[in-house]
């Protein structure tokens, strides 16, 4: 287990409610299912999360299987959903 910090940006922002928050969690996959379960949070937080990209420390996560990246101890993920435009 590690703890960490989840960043939101733009529409994961909106559906998070909160620009950054901290994880305790072994794995990318166990990190984001406890943020859906964060009281507040709706079928648009799951919708916008199953739409973004990832990055850990900065590395894209790309099409890994969330359940083996783990995560480092002090890391932050990027929650990046979709921009349109440039």
């Amino acid at each position: 287990m590690a703890s960490g910090t989840i960043r939101y940006w733009a529409a994961a922002k909106a559906a998070a409610g909160t620009a950054e928050e901290p994880y305790d969690a072994a794995t990318l996959a166990d990190a984001l299912a406890a943020a859906a379960r964060r009281a507040g949070r709706d079928d648009v937080f799951a919708r916008v999360v199953a739409r973004s990209s990832f990055l850990v420390d900065g590395d894209p996560v790309g099409s890994r299987p969330h359940a083996s990246v783990v995560l480092p101890e002090g890391g932050v993920v990027e929650v990046l959903p979709p921009f349109a435009g440039g």
